[in-house]
């Protein structure tokens, strides 16, 4: 994984404790200065021991501890191959404290969000109806429900109230803003339902659920593993953007029927991304620091999961029933 840096500050008379517990972390360098009677760490790791060495901390020293997380961007020479440890080993990812920052600032309802939901919104409206590959795919690059969605997710696993509603509102402002201006463009583009960009969007199956599932799980990897959010932005959009996208046009355009297939397709996606996310967070061992708050995002956990499939099962069922029942769908 990445290095990364710690960069912390501790009293003199704490130096022991701090080199024990670094030297028991076995960091690839680490560097101290003396100044005012504290003692400044520069302390390199891996993205997978930040969290244990920065909990340690924590415990250590409460409240009183200001720790910054930096990346690494090269090092000379590089760090060796590290060998297989014998004690159970570090998540293969990045610090819950780094991916909660970035998930908290990617679920911002700023400006900026709301341009990039009304720009990807556009270029997915014209490549629908142009039959455009090239264009969906552009939009999906943008990603702008990538960053509440994956929140979303991550404020259910750790029971984080506060980056739950957050992620919420911002995800539904993106969802309103979305469905609001392709409606209105349905009206003035030449919407054509058989278009081959928007006829699969409005005939969802089973199988669309499969690839939502697998959204969910590339979404959280990618930001646990810190890998680019272009990379597993596309998978989370695919799923998002373009049914969305194309139920509003539809509307729009005045095929209700055809819209209705789409916004099915886009509530099973939410609700598979949301439960494949929760279950891959979990699974990556993202969890609080203390012990009632890993109770409390236990329950938040197990809740979401329930209301996250049973979501997921009527939805199923509902687009199994409108396949059976409706003709055309």
């Amino acid at each position: 994984m990445p290095l990364r840096v710690l960069l912390f500050a501790v009293p003199e008379k704490d130096e022991e404790a701090v080199a024990a517990l670094l030297a028991e972390a076995g960091p690839w360098a680490a560097w101290r200065s003396r100044e005012g009677g504290e003692v400044l760490y520069h302390v390199f790791l891996e993205g997978g021991q930040v969290e244990p060495v920065s909990d340690a901390l924590q415990n250590r020293f409460g409240k009183a501890l200001r720790l910054a997380v930096l990346p690494v961007e090269a090092v000379v020479p590089p760090p060796e191959e590290a060998k297989p440890p014998e004690e159970k080993p570090s998540p293969e990812r990045v610090s819950r404290e780094e991916l909660y920052q970035e998930l908290s600032e990617a679920s911002e309802p700023g400006g900026v969000y709301l341009a990039l939901v009304a720009l990807a919104t556009l270029v997915a409206a014209v490549g629908l109806v142009r039959g455009s590959a090239a264009l969906v795919i552009g939009a999906m690059v943008i990603a702008p429900l990538l960053g509440p969605a994956m929140a979303l997710a991550l404020g259910s696993a750790l029971g984080d109230l506060d980056l739950f509603r957050k992620a919420f509102r911002t995800l539904l402002l993106g969802v309103a803003l979305a469905s609001g201006l392709s409606l209105a463009l349905g009206f003035f583009l030449p919407v054509d339902p058989s278009a081959p960009e928007l006829a699969p969007r409005t005939r969802p199956g089973l199988e669309d659920v499969a690839v939502a599932l697998a959204a969910g799980v590339a979404g959280a990897l990618g930001f646990t593993t810190g890998a680019p959010a272009a990379l597993v932005g596309v998978m989370v959009a695919v799923a998002l953007l373009p049914p969305l996208t194309a139920a509003g046009l539809l509307s729009g355009a005045g095929y209700p029927e055809k819209a209705f297939g789409a916004v099915l397709l886009f509530a099973v996606n939410v609700a598979s991304v949301n439960l494949a996310g929760v279950a891959t967070f979990l699974l990556q061992r993202v969890r609080p620091r203390t012990f009632w708050e890993a109770e409390r995002a236990a329950r938040a956990s197990r809740t979401a999961l329930l209301l996250w499939g049973l979501s997921l099962a009527l939805l199923a069922g509902l687009l199994y029933l409108a396949q059976r029942v409706l003709p055309g769908f």
